[in-house]
């Protein structure tokens, strides 16, 4: 399982991808309206991540989300969950 900084920065550098913006212009406590990220950049955006993160972000969640520390946040929990339910016993 990643570590929290380690999924931090695996996030900003796949919006800083997704956006073409310098990984430096993107940080933790970026919001996506700082970064001029609209609706149809946010799509784009939940795709790279669950590329990055072979996760599947759920729609009505990925709405919530409006900045890096919360989709760094949320990812976490899915990797978590995730984690969770391959160990268990079915």
């Amino acid at each position: 399982m990643p570590d929290q900084d380690d999924v931090t920065q695996r996030v900003i550098q796949a919006i800083a991808t997704a956006q073409h913006l310098e990984p430096g212009a993107v940080t933790e406590a970026s919001t996506f309206e700082e970064l001029h990220i609209d609706s149809l950049d946010g799509i784009n955006i939940l795709f790279a991540l669950e590329n990055e993160f072979n996760v599947n972000i759920p729609d009505e969640e990925a709405q919530k989300l409006r900045s890096v520390s919360e989709i760094s946040e949320g990812i976490r929990k899915l990797l978590e969950a995730t984690a969770g339910s391959a160990g268990a016993v079915v």
